[in-house]
């Protein structure tokens, strides 16, 4: 025994050696390189564009509050063949594109309000969009000031999109496709558009007025995105029935202990940001009530403030939260795909990577 165990060992230490040494060959090398750059640059599964299901995949499930993986506040809905993203938070599209979604496909923008942690990668998807193949100037969609919004942004990027446009040639990325095209909304339905219906409805973000959030309906499915929002009647009331909620939720007692936190060590301004921010937002367990008078299937808790960073904090954010509504919750995660299939009750829920 003592011999094939030593002759395991030799084994394990030439093949060990046999690796470094390969690592170190150009041609190697090259070789992996080539395979994960295969991956990298295919698009993500075209299922999530299949026309039977009303999909949901979460692509920035963080707060303004730094954090070192998720993005800031972003959901993307697909249906009917296309893709339409609830908010641009900064970091998000490069989860985008981390989860390999193909941009070109892309319907829309939808704004809640416009907080910096809710528009700051628009020109970001504008400019991926566009270089990716959209075949038009992108719909942003927003209440009353997405017009001022859009003009900043496409001011900001102009000299970017001249230099590309001399760079790689107006017959391959189209001037004329890169623009934005505002569209302020009202309270009710936005679009309607082969089978897709997407309403806006206001919710309590004050002073921030107005502020919306979105149900999108399809094929008989629902899923409802809160936006920014104190506990809100209007919002219980457009998720009535509704498959899945998305709901932002704020556990304002870890915030006043970060208030605490810096009134103690000597920084003011974070204790008054701190203590400011309740007001504007709901608790997880809030959201779990609100979530049951709707009769919702699902609640997904995003945009999440302070976001955990491990499961111990996960615990405490949402402690409470199972005594209020037992299971059909789940606290999000960059990368959360929920799927809907038409004409049924089924709700999936996966992780894309």
């Amino acid at each position: 025994m003592g011999r094939v165990v030593r002759w395991a060992i030799g084994l394990a230490v030439i093949l060990g050696i046999g690796v470094a040494v390969a690592e170190r060959v150009p041609a190697v090398q090259d070789a992996v390189m080539r395979a994960a750059l295969a991956r990298l640059v295919a698009t993500g599964p075209s299922s999530l564009f299949g026309d039977d299901a009303l999909r949901v995949l979460l692509c920035g499930t963080g707060s303004p509050l730094p954090h070192p993986t998720r993005a800031k506040a972003c959901v993307a809905v697909f249906a009917a063949g296309k893709l339409w993203i609830v908010d641009t938070g900064p970091g998000s599209v490069n989860k985008l594109g981390l989860l390999r979604v193909d941009l070109a496909q892309i319907g829309g923008v939808l704004f809640t309000h416009y907080h910096s942690d809710h528009i700051g990668d628009l020109g970001e998807l504008n400019l991926n969009s566009w270089v990716a193949g959209r075949p038009g100037p992108l719909a942003v969609y927003g209440p009353p000031g997405v017009e001022r919004v859009v003009a900043g942004f496409q001011e900001a990027y102009a000299l970017d999109t001249g230099y590309r446009v001399t760079h790689h040639g107006a017959d391959f990325i189209p001037p004329e496709r890169a623009v934005m095209e505002p569209h302020p909304v009202a309270p009710g339905v936005v679009l309607e558009e082969n089978g897709l219906r997407i309403t806006a409805f206001p919710v309590h973000h004050d002073p921030v007025k107005p502020a919306y959030g979105y149900r999108f309906d399809y094929k008989g499915r629902s899923v409802v995105v809160s936006g920014d929002t104190a506990k809100s009647e209007s919002l219980v009331a457009a998720a009535q029935g509704a498959d899945v909620l998305l709901h932002e939720a704020q556990a304002n007692h870890l915030v006043a202990m970060i208030g605490e936190a810096g009134r103690d060590g000597g920084r003011p301004r974070v204790a008054k940001i701190m203590g400011d921010i309740p007001s504007y937002h709901t608790s997880p367990v809030d959201a779990a009530e609100e979530a049951n008078t709707a009769g919702v299937k699902l609640l997904v808790f995003y945009h999440l403030t302070p976001s955990p960073r491990n499961g111990f904090m996960e615990r405490v954010f949402t402690r409470g939260v199972s005594d209020v509504r037992k299971g059909d919750w789940i606290l999000g995660d960059d990368g959360l795909l929920v799927e809907l299939p038409a004409d049924s009750k089924d709700v999936r829920t996966g992780q894309l990577d």
